[in-house]
């Protein structure tokens, strides 16, 4: 042990449990444990309150695990460098740890600039993976094995001993959260789940040994995927608990069910293929963030350029039908039940499982033909699990822009008759509908006058009518895009993209 101070830079990565930076700076010497609560980021257009309160609970969580262990969280409010030279000055650090991050262009930026001052201080900086994203990145050749391996590489232990630094007299450890300096109101999500590392862990937990057993199937459903599908994402994305931790538990509890003697409680048949299928978007989880890392540009521009042009990116050049439309979709008002239910549920709790959220991008993408850009930033902030190499990756797939993957239209009013057959979900979110038939609840507005108002539903009053006809905005939508797909020289391009982005024959997801 050097005995000089190491700075532990906390982003996305709120736990002890195999957190690298934390364990490789403990063996140095005493550690300052730093989380800043940056401006630019709380103010920024994909930031919600929801946001705040998610880190804040997992803050307040690690602070009591390290006084548990006579030692002491340090927050700070500002931006970067800045924080750095503040901090610094109060107590001099001789080595800056942190783990990587894929994130948007405004942490590029400012890893940026804090790779900067480093370099002027001539003080070193490490950063150590935390997901499967590889960094530096040359080839997607491989990219699954070597994915695997980081995966099943040990967990990195809570460290025993965390040396504590002689702190200054007087020295502020930052903690409180003051909503007026940050510039954060209240959030209004009212169905947030809670964050911190043993909510995540339980949250695993329940799901491994209980609430998984359907999750092939559940997981489609806005109904049964409240229960069905993992719920993990935010912990994951926001760092509360780490991929190899959630790889690895997996893997084990798939070998305790394969193993379980014949004379014990036969094994739910479901819960092999419902493994398999959460294993694989583990590792869809990285292969999408991997995207961002190799072309962070996708957060703003087409990943294949040969779309540009295909929709209007400036939302000032929108027409005023487009800017309707575009309101309608983010308020849940669009006349199209699940779509709406779907919207209104992510105003109230952030989450919602990934086929509800693959249709309402495309909707906004194809029956009111809007751009994804700014569809992408306004979904950013109610999602809870905001990623943004899943996030800008996703968006452009859905939209139709990556020129390497198939159209899909979502039918609104299908993907309602099949997830959600008896109503629970639209009754649940869109209360206007509480009392329709359940044959017009995926077509309110089929319903005669006469029966309108009986069940207290007025088309247009209390529920909108659909703000486009799905028959011709989906053949509309199909025609633009095969005209624009005829296009010479997209196929070039596509064969680039392909290359740079597109998936390899994947190992088999079974461990020996």
């Amino acid at each position: 042990m050097s005995g000089a101070i190491q700075l532990v830079w906390l982003k996305r990565d709120l736990r002890l449990l195999d957190h690298a930076p934390l364990a490789r700076a403990a063996k140095r010497g005493p550690v300052v444990l730093l989380y800043v609560h940056e401006p630019s980021l709380l103010t920024s257009p994909e930031h919600d309150p929801s946001h705040l309160d998610f880190v804040s609970a997992g803050l307040t969580e690690l602070d009591a695990a390290m006084r548990a262990r006579g030692h002491r969280l340090v927050v700070r409010h500002g931006e970067f460098p800045d924080v750095l030279e503040r901090l610094q000055q109060e107590i001099p650090f001789e080595h800056l740890w942190s783990h990587e991050e894929t994130g948007n262009r405004l942490t590029y930026d400012r890893d940026l600039r804090v790779g900067r001052w480093c370099k002027h201080r001539q003080l070193p900086w490490t950063e150590l993976p935390q997901t499967g994203v590889a960094r530096p990145h040359r080839s997607r050749e491989g990219w699954a094995q070597r994915w695997t391996a980081r995966m099943r590489a040990p967990i990195v232990p809570v460290p025993e001993t965390l040396p504590v630094p002689a702190w200054p007299a007087g020295f502020d450890f930052g903690h409180g959260i003051d909503r007026a300096a940050l510039a954060v109101p209240a959030s209004d999500k009212v169905e947030a789940v809670a964050g911190g590392e043993a909510a995540a862990l339980a949250t695993l937990d329940s799901f491994l040994q209980r609430r998984g057993v359907n999750y092939r199937a559940d997981m489609s459903s806005p109904v049964e995927g409240w229960q069905g599908c993992s719920r993990l994402s935010p912990y994951i994305a926001w760092g509360h608990i780490s991929m190899r931790t959630v790889y690895q538990r997996q893997a084990r509890r798939f070998e305790q069910l394969r193993g379980r003697p014949v004379s014990r409680e036969p094994v739910d048949p479901r819960w092999k293929a419902s493994l398999e299928s959460f294993e694989s978007r583990l590792r869809w989880h990285c292969h999408f963030m991997q995207k961002l890392e190799d072309q962070p540009s996708i957060e703003y521009v087409n990943m294949h350029r040969g779309y540009d042009g295909l929709r209007e990116e400036d939302p000032g050049r929108w027409s005023a039908q487009q800017r309707a439309h575009f309101r309608a979709w983010c308020e849940g008002m669009t006349g199209y039940p699940l779509v709406d239910a779907v919207m209104r549920a992510l105003h109230r709790g952030g989450w919602i499982n990934f086929r509800m959220r693959a249709m309402v991008v495309s909707f906004a993408s194809y029956h009111l033909w809007l751009h994804w850009r700014p569809c992408a930033v306004a979904l950013a902030r109610h999602f809870l699990d905001f990623e943004p190499g899943i996030h800008f990756s996703q968006f452009q797939m859905q939209a139709g822009t990556t020129g390497i993957n198939s159209i899909r239209i979502y039918n609104p009013i299908k993907q309602a008759e099949d997830q959600d057959p008896h109503g629970t979900f639209i009754r649940r979110y869109v209360p206007e509908l509480a009392d329709v038939p359940i044959e017009y609840l995926a077509e309110p507005h089929k319903m005669s006058p006469m029966l309108q108002r009986e069940v207290g539903c007025i088309i247009g009053a209390d529920y909108p009518a659909p703000v486009v006809d799905h028959g011709l905005a989906y053949r509309t939508a199909k025609a633009k895009m095969f005209r624009w797909r005829q296009k010479t020289g997209l196929r070039e391009e596509a064969r680039q993209v392909m290359r740079r982005h597109g998936s390899r024959k994947r190992p088999p997801l079974r461990r020996a």
